[in-house]
């Protein structure tokens, strides 16, 4: 083969390589996927509620947790012209700095210069008067779930105060980080207070709108009445998704391990142990100052903070668990209430007369919890105690439902 054949052979090899392999590309298609749809609360979604605000006078029940994005709700409605009227805060107050528990004042927002007027305190409800200035009423604020959580206690008066006046409630709805799972027992009628006012179970797997349509179709509010009740709802979101909160929901929730641990926690409130209010760390350890450190191995002192003025213990080695450094996936994945710490306690506490207080059954919704944990009964037994109430529940609830969930 002479040198000229050789190259034109080898030119005209690399050429059907060339086309074969354009060939290939051609028939080859890449499918890129599709990007998760980013989920929006219901504070998003001003292209469907700006024409429904336009020209009312509004009242807006919110905190710190009431954002659009990057702008509190407040200052984006001022921004956008609308006419409000007042705030009303709920307990923590509308910046969300004060004690659980401690009273929130009336006053006047420096920022947007508009009265505020106390939904915890003195008055629990928006009353008659207040209700005058206004024709529309808002509520924005992150629930973490927990019958014992007062903001949906806040909404039950508020729902009773707008039917009664006879205007409208919008719910701008945002994700339950706990509304994965329902467990705990029923409140029962004669433990109804500001921390528990309904028959649901201590961790009840619902957004703030669902719990808003429930408590409207079961006749929750005085005399049964009814509330005109409009729920801007959340986009792309199901109840089998985990969410994680952008903004702590109040002073002592700093995190999402404080948050999922939250409802098990809030039990000890109920006890003289301590759940790490005054630390950095609340709701995430536990102690007392006579516990046995060999077992109860990490130390804390209690001290006053920001939402923890005069904590329990304050100024005292308490000797305790850290639950901070759990593993929030397999945290969220246990879907069910947390009683071990709370049963290990009482069996390790000295005097355990001095165990309960007369707040434990009000956030239990029931005496018998107490008698079981006094009587040495198992977590499989008192969980077992609140299937017939649970399966009850369960079926109520469907009814409310805005978002997939498999249970």
């Amino acid at each position: 083969m002479s040198k000229i054949q050789f190259l034109f052979l080898s030119t005209l090899l690399c050429f059907a390589l060339a086309c074969n392999s354009n060939e290939a590309k051609q028939k080859t298609k890449i499918y890129k996927p599709e990007p998760t749809p980013k989920m929006l609360v219901g504070a998003d979604d001003h292209k469907a509620y700006m024409p429904i605000l336009k020209d009312k006078k509004i009242g807006m029940v919110v905190n710190q947790t009431s954002m659009k994005g990057e702008t509190h709700l407040v200052d984006y409605f001022q921004k956008e012209k609308l006419k409000v009227q007042a705030i009303f805060s709920p307990e923590h107050g509308f910046r969300g700095k004060a004690d659980a528990g401690g009273q929130i004042k009336d006053g006047i927002d420096e920022k947007s210069g508009l009265p505020v007027y106390s939904l915890y305190g003195k008055s629990k409800k928006p009353s008659a008067e207040q209700m005058k200035s206004i024709d529309m009423m808002i509520f924005d604020i992150q629930d973490v779930g927990a019958r014992f959580y007062t903001y949906i206690s806040t909404l039950h008066y508020v729902m009773e105060a707008c039917a009664e006046a006879k205007i409208p409630l919008m719910v701008m709805d945002r994700p339950n980080p706990n509304g994965h799972y329902v467990d705990g027992p029923i409140m029962e009628k004669e433990f109804s207070s500001f921390v528990g006012m309904h028959p649901v179970p201590i961790v009840h797997g619902m957004t703030i709108g669902e719990y808003a349509q429930m408590i409207n179709g079961e006749g929750w509010l005085t005399n049964g009445i009814k509330c005109t009740l409009i729920v801007m709802k959340c986009q792309n979101y199901n109840h089998e998704e985990d969410y994680i909160l952008p903004i702590k929901p109040s002073p002592n929730l700093p995190n999402n391990i404080a948050i999922n641990l939250y409802p098990s926690f809030c039990l000890f409130e109920g006890t003289s142990v301590s759940v790490g209010r005054g630390t950095d760390k609340q709701f995430q350890i536990i102690g007392h100052p006579k516990f046995d450190s060999t077992y109860y191995n990490y130390t804390f002192i209690p001290v006053p903070k920001e939402g923890a003025s005069s904590p329990k213990h304050q100024g005292k080695a308490c000797y305790g668990r850290d639950y901070s450094t759990w593993d929030l996936y397999q945290l969220q994945e246990r879907r069910t209430l947390f009683l071990t710490p709370l049963l290990k306690a009482y069996e390790n506490f000295e005097n355990k007369d001095e165990f309960f207080n007369n707040f434990f059954n009000k956030l239990a919704g029931n005496s018998s919890l107490q008698e079981m944990i006094k009587n040495g009964n198992s977590e499989y037994e008192i969980k077992k105690s609140w299937k017939p109430g649970l399966v009850k529940f369960l079926e109520m609830r469907k009814k409310y439902l805005l978002y997939f969930s498999n249970f």
